[in-house]
């Protein structure tokens, strides 16, 4: 069975990636996600916070003590020299692409432009395959303006691609007015690829200790049904390639995304559920059902079930809306 693939211009032996995660904190962590098969390893993100707070940092121990000795002008202290997350970040990245025989993908996790980008160009410098763009725009804050929004999108990946001549994937946020529109704006910028979706967090309310609760929560399959939309939507629209996110945990999750007209599959939930060797397990479920419908290869099974490039996509979802409800009126119901 051949599951090879092409994202962002680069060639995979499967379609399944480990998307950014706890996982690919460390070199052993990502040799055991590139032992259980899986076709590329998003590591852990770079938070621009972070850069920003270590700069500060830096900055200000670079001044100490100048005003009253002239040599300390020229002195930087040994503690901020080797030790800052983003240094560590770019040995994470040399040595597990030296690791293993996979692609290692960078993750950049951003919510303003700034000189953060040179850092995309550390990571291509250090043999990361590519990057990915993880502009995490919280939806709550309510005086946004959406064309600013839409913005500073554009103006991240222009100021990245500027930088880096490696692939450049963008991870995409589910709460633009006009998905599609953003889509082919991106596209049109120069997105190499687009992942659907990023989820972001959402805190709890805890009505006996009169709190909030803030905590990650795994994605489940209920989740899926948002990105497949877009995807089976944006199939052969545009150039970029589609990675499908969240909400993978069977090899028939990977299997819709893949007939909706996915380029990959990205899966953190269900390897932390399970391990990194989960990944083996859905590789070979997906095989064994590729090998029941009598696909030999997945150019055979994506975007089989992806809109037509001639439908009218609103009438259909207009129809499909109408369809659903009124079904749903009937008292016809389907358990998640």
């Amino acid at each position: 069975m051949d599951l090879s693939t092409r994202y962002l211009g680069l060639t995979l032996r499967n379609p399944l990636l480990a998307s950014a995660s706890p996982l690919s904190r460390s070199v052993d962590g990502v040799r055991s996600l590139a032992d259980a098969g899986v076709g590329a390893v998003v590591l852990y993100s770079l938070f621009e916070e972070q850069l920003r707070r270590e700069a500060e940092h830096d900055s200000r121990m670079a001044a100490q003590g100048s005003e009253s000795f002239a040599e300390s002008l020229s002195y930087f202290p040994a503690t901020i020299d080797n030790g800052s997350g983003a240094q560590r970040y770019l040995r994470l990245v040399e040595r597990a692409a030296t690791a293993v025989d996979i692609p290692v993908i960078g993750s950049l996790n951003a919510a303003t432009t700034g000189g953060w980008a040179r850092y995309a160009r550390s990571m291509q410098d250090a043999g990361a395959a590519a990057i990915e763009l993880n502009i995490y725009y919280r939806p709550g804050d309510t005086g946004a303006d959406g064309r600013a929004v839409e913005r500073r999108h554009l103006d991240v990946l222009s100021e990245v691609k500027a930088v880096a001549t490696i692939p450049v994937a963008v991870k995409l946020s589910p709460y633009f007015s006009a998905t599609a529109d953003m889509a082919h704006r991106l596209d049109a910028a120069g997105a190499d690829g687009l992942v659907l979706f990023n989820r972001f967090l959402q805190p709890d309310i805890d009505p006996e200790t009169l709190g909030t609760v803030r905590a990650v929560t795994l994605s489940t399959p209920a989740e899926t049904r948002l990105p497949l939309t877009w995807i089976a939507l944006l199939h052969r629209r545009i150039r970029a390639s589609l990675a499908a996110s969240t909400g993978v945990e069977h090899a028939s999750d990977i299997a819709k995304y893949l007939l909706a007209g996915a380029d990959v599959v990205q899966s953190a939930s269900a390897l932390l559920r399970h391990g990194p060797e989960y990944a083996g397990t859905l590789l070979q479920d997906l095989s064994h059902w590729m090998s029941r419908k009598g696909f030999q290869d997945l150019h055979q099974v994506r975007g089989l079930l992806a809109a037509a490039e001639s439908d009218d996509s609103e009438a259909r979802e207009r129809a499909d809306y109408v369809w659903t409800m009124r079904k749903a009126n009937s008292g016809i119901y389907e358990a998640d």
